[in-house]
């Protein structure tokens, strides 16, 4: 007997909550982005942080695909999850490593990483891992703030 109250599982319409939440993730690189072409004497900072702010996204992207795999997954397969799952947190200590070298390397990094991570979300979605929806909004968001950070490492150069 299914619970009335539960939303059905072929739904490909995100909850409003993680629609919400989700786009306001997208606020502080837009903030940033705005206050470096508003003022750019502040700016820098501004974008500094948004860069810092991406690379963290992408590390929790990793952090969402262990708990997504330890809940659903066991043995060998749940081994190659977890390593799945640490690759994000690598690649924004990699571009972490180059900020200081070239901010525009550092923000092709992380939006590499960023726009490599929908992969993985395909292959958790063909798993069953994650819901029905979930491309529906890891798409626009990826992009989006891929987009953002390419255009806030390339406002840092100038």
């Amino acid at each position: 007997m299914t619970d009335p109250a539960a939303p059905p599982m072929a739904t490909v319409r995100p909850p409003v909550a993680a629609l919400l939440l989700g786009y306001a993730g997208l606020l502080p690189p837009m903030i940033g982005i705005a206050i470096r072409v508003v003022d750019p004497a502040k700016g820098g900072m501004m974008l500094a942080l948004s860069l810092l702010y991406a690379a963290l996204i992408l590390s929790f992207l990793g952090g969402i695909w262990w708990g997504a795999a330890a809940a659903r997954v066991h043995g060998a397969a749940l081994t190659l999850w977890l390593a799945v799952a640490v690759v994000p947190t690598l690649v924004a200590l990699a571009a972490g490593a180059v900020l200081f070298a070239s901010v525009v390397s550092a923000a092709a990094i992380v939006a590499a990483g960023l726009l490599a991570a929908l992969l993985v979300d395909m292959a958790l979605v063909r798993a069953g891992h994650v819901p029905p929806w979930w491309m529906t909004l890891r798409v626009p968001l990826s992009v989006g703030l891929a987009a953002l950070t390419l255009l806030a490492g390339l406002l840092a150069q100038r």
